[in-house]
């Protein structure tokens, strides 16, 4: 062995000491600040919420879509007003509308004019449709609230899950630290026996190699621990770190694993979401169907007119007209016009059916997949009763393995110092012993994985938070 590589080793190790006391000395992330964290600052959570915004105003808006219309014109002109006998089509308002008396010929006598108008326009009655509009954007509200409910709930417990999984990921990071401690120390004893002559030189082999593969295991799950606080640091919507987690998972598991469900099955937010969206469809074919009727319409029209030429305007006093400016834009004439109207398009019925048939056949497809959703959340709930027992089971056997395996390896260990036994059997007990003690620290965690299943499976995040 070089002395750079034994330099490399104690370098490592004490690399690792400073980060665990690092971590040791930092603040302790709870789950629920996790989770508190995770919900301000996620970007879905976010988005979803400016879509409840946005359809909160869409609510407001047709709701004021019912209002008449009320509109106001002013104009002031200067020109001629030449007029011609003739036909006349204004295409597209690219026609001036000057009225004047039709002279032999062209002249440029011009004044000002004016124009006030006030014009009113309420289409109070059309079958519901005003209602159903309001309606369905009432339900678009819901559906988008419920989106976002749907979209916590589940951020909730990824966040939970990517707690836990660091958690874990850190145990084994500490386990490997204590199986490369140990095999360091188990090849200190055989190289001392090698270089005294009462062991064979492969045992040295074997040690450094068992050492090495430690090393290379304590890498592998820093990797892995790493990659988990990455995981929950996008979740969290924060920038990764050396998160330090609460321990109370891997000292305890949850006082109940049975309790009761709080919330109704149809209530899940998942469901309630698809629930919202079948509603939403529905309402949108009410508001369709309403294009099959007519719209009633109260309008009325108040104006006012003025103009630079007189009345007596004509081919025989073509003088009868002034340049003044005030003269030309003070009303003179005014008229007003009120009237009922009505407004059916007779062809719309055969473009609403298909429209409606359409809307119907979406709501089928949002009726099949809320079907999907619901039968998914049954089988996950019957899974997470049988994870919750089987992990129950494997928490309750994990400790007597670490015990047997400790055991085991102290027993070996004794018994090749004093040369009863081999290499070959304690490099055994080592295996068996980092094992052990992986598979404890998975046990507990996965009792934990267990109840959040069911606690996502049934809606109900309170049967796994409120263990704390």
């Amino acid at each position: 062995m070089s002395r750079n590589y034994f330099s490399r080793l104690v370098l490592m190790l004490f690399a690792t000491a400073g980060l665990l006391q690092k971590a040791n000395s930092q603040h302790v992330l709870s789950l629920k600040d996790a989770i508190q964290t995770a919900l301000n600052n996620y970007g879905t959570i976010k988005a979803k919420a400016n879509y409840v915004n946005a359809s909160k105003a869409s609510v407001k808006l047709s709701e004021r879509e019912y209002l008449p219309d009320l509109s106001v014109s002013l104009q002031q002109d200067y020109g001629t007003v030449n007029g011609q006998t003739g036909p006349l089509y204004g295409y597209k308002g690219l026609s001036t509308a000057s009225s004047g008396p039709a002279l032999a010929s062209q002249n440029w006598n011009s004044a000002f004019g004016a124009l006030y108008l006030t014009n009113i326009n309420w289409d109070f009655y059309s079958f519901g449709r005003a209602k159903e509009k309001i309606k369905v954007s009432q339900t678009l509200l819901q559906t988008d609230v419920s989106d976002l409910q749907q979209e916590k709930f589940q951020h909730e417990v990824r966040v939970a899950a990517a707690y836990l999984n660091l958690l874990a990921a850190q145990r084994i990071v500490k386990s490997q630290q204590d199986n490369l401690a140990r095999a360091s120390n188990l090849r200190d004893v055989v190289v001392a026996r090698v270089k005294t002559g009462l062991n064979a030189g492969v045992d040295s082999s074997l040690s450094n190699a068992e050492v090495s593969n430690a090393r290379l295991s304590l890498t592998r799950a820093i990797d892995n621990a790493q990659e988990q606080a990455n995981q929950l640091a996008q979740l969290m919507g924060v920038p990764p770190v050396d998160f330090s987690l609460d321990t109370v998972f891997i000292t305890r598991i949850p006082v109940s694993l049975y309790d009761s469900v709080a919330v109704k099955h149809e209530d899940h937010p998942l469901l309630k979401f698809y629930h919202d969206r079948i509603l939403t469809s529905d309402e949108q074919v009410k508001y369709f169907k309403t294009f099959n009727y007519p719209t009633f319409s109260l309008f009325g029209v108040l104006q006012g007119r003025g103009s630079g030429f007189d009345n007596d305007y004509g081919a025989l006093n073509t003088g009868a007209f002034t340049h003044n400016y005030w003269d030309g834009v003070n009303p003179m004439r005014t008229n007003y016009l009120v009237g009922l109207g009505m407004i059916w398009n007779l062809t719309s019925p055969l473009r609403v059916k298909q429209q409606v048939n359409a809307q119907k056949l979406r709501s089928r497809a949002m009726a099949d997949e809320y079907e999907v959703i619901d039968q998914r959340l049954h089988d996950q709930e019957i899974l997470s009763d049988t994870k919750i027992k089987n992990a129950v089971s494997n928490y309750m056997e994990a400790p007597i393995q670490l015990k047997s395996a400790s055991d085991a390896y102290l027993q070996k260990t004794v018994l090749y110092k004093n040369g009863l036994s081999n290499i070959v059997d304690v490099t055994q007990t080592l295996y068996a012993l980092n094992r052990a003690e992986t598979d404890r620290d998975i046990a507990y965690s996965n009792v934990w994985q267990a109840l959040l299943l069911r606690a996502a499976a049934t809606g109900d995040f309170g049967l796994f938070i409120n263990q704390f």
